[in-house]
């Protein structure tokens, strides 16, 4: 963030010298960079403020000129957003595009709205709220944004599958029953895109705001409803809308504002559909990293979640939850002696958890979380992994395929049938065994 230039832009606007102060940026946010800073004009009273832009190099013109004229239209609708302060489209006053908002107070953290007692009488509202808020954000007309991208959702979600080059089983059995079943449009409407426990900012006393607009669009209001509850957003909670509450009181909320209730089973198609494009932008994040785009430890996370979305598709299918093998221990190694490659891992894991991250703060606090959890994905595979190989092999033998890819490829040509108890079980046992490794804490987490 250029401190400098950003104080004279808002010099101009405030027609007083402004001096920025306090500058720093948050966790968090594989796409966009976001600051939080004092603004502190001469002689007048500190606001706090948050600057979204794209990070040096990938500047998107138009993204976030689309992002702050629906801050002004969902504002004018009732929606709660932060109020926009300035904008920029292009590099023409920082060098990356931005959008300027004041700052709210509240908790964006999903684990601690879900599990801290002071959020207790808030989480208990909040479902059906999120679907007033959300028949409110479906009313603004469409021609009051000029220039929403709009696009037929399973021709995108498949042509950025296509684009990672790395075929999913599990995804082509949930992309075939996404054409199989694909409900009726509900209507053309302004869509956030990325609605969801993680993207609001909540108070004690309940919803302050919905943040990040970046996938905003035209298309299927019921698309931001099927988000909202893929579970992925519910944080090992049991409550679907969030972790929040129950999908009733997020159709009761929708139906109040909207004057119809949404179809539960429409909804169920687009949950289904939120839990696949998950799986599949997972990939694509991973990617920026191995790409060298963006070298982020954050990124190479992402792309070992894949497999819980995998999981979840499986399960919403029917597939049940697989049963995780017992650990065979492999033969130990006198050439290197101990401790181990995976002791080693582990201990340094343990000192990024018992030592960087409680003397740190902010994005380097959260990144050392994030890096010892993937030192945690490395040791449990140096552990598990020559195992896992061999039943894998076993499996793809049986079915007459040499590689997952052509597994995949087999899937979806017709050559095997996802609906062969015999070619399900074996997706399903590759997913539990990748789960086992990036987190196996995941199969607690409730349906």
């Amino acid at each position: 963030m250029d401190a400098e230039r950003l104080g004279a832009r808002l010099g101009e606007l405030w027609a007083t010298p402004v001096e920025i102060a306090g500058p720093r940026r948050l966790s968090g946010g594989a796409s966009k960079q976001t600051w939080v800073f004092e603004a502190r004009p001469r002689g007048g009273t500190p606001v706090r403020l948050v600057l979204r832009c794209d990070p040096p190099g990938r500047a998107r013109p138009g993204e976030l000129a689309l992002e702050a004229a629906v801050l002004r239209a969902a504002a004018a609708a009732g929606v709660p957003v932060p109020a926009l302060v300035d904008h920029c489209p292009d590099g023409g006053v920082l060098g990356v595009p931005y959008v300027l908002t004041e700052f709210l107070d509240g908790e964006t953290i999903p684990r601690r709205l879900l599990r801290e007692p002071r959020y207790a009488a808030a989480r208990a509202g909040l479902a059906k709220e999120l679907g007033h808020v959300l028949a409110r954000l479906h009313r603004v007309p469409v021609a009051d944004v000029p220039g929403l991208p709009a696009f037929d959702p399973l021709e995108w979600l498949a042509a950025r599958y296509d684009e990672t080059g790395e075929p999913l089983p599990a995804v082509e059995i949930a992309l075939r029953w996404l054409r199989e079943n694909r409900p009726a449009s509900s209507g053309a409407a302004l869509v956030h895109g990325d609605f969801r426990n993680g993207n609001l900012i909540v108070g004690e006393d309940g919803l302050r705001a919905v943040l990040d607009w970046e996938l905003v669009h035209r298309g299927d209001p019921l698309e931001d409803l099927g988000w909202l509850c893929v579970k992925a957003w519910r944080f090992g909670t049991a409550p679907p809308v969030g972790g929040f509450g129950e999908r009733e009181e997020l159709f009761d909320g929708y139906a109040e504002i909207a004057g119809r209730r949404p179809d539960p089973e429409a909804v169920r198609w687009w949950e289904v559909y939120g839990t696949a494009k998950w799986a599949v932008l997972c990939r694509v994040q991973a990617e920026r990293h191995l790409s060298g785009q963006t070298r982020s430890v954050e990124l190479a996370a992402v792309g070992r979640r894949v497999c819980e979305q995998e999981h979840d598709l499986l399960l919403a299918l029917g597939a049940g939850p697989g049963e995780v093998p017992g650990e065979v221990a492999g033969p130990a190694s006198d050439l290197h002696g101990r401790p181990t490659a995976g002791e080693l891992v582990t201990a340094v894991a343990e000192f990024l958890r018992s030592e960087v991250v409680p003397g740190t703060e902010g994005r380097l606090s959260f990144h050392s979380r994030v890096a010892a959890n993937v030192l945690g994905i490395v040791s449990r595979q140096l552990r598990l992994g020559d195992e896992q190989e061999r039943r894998h092999a076993q499996r793809l033998a049986a079915l007459g395929v040499g590689s997952t890819g052509e597994l995949a490829a087999a899937l979806r040509d017709g050559t095997l049938d996802p609906a062969d108890p015999a070619v399900l079980a074996a997706v399903r046992a590759d997913v539990t065994d990748r789960l086992a490794v990036a987190d196996p804490r995941y199969f607690g987490h409730p349906a």
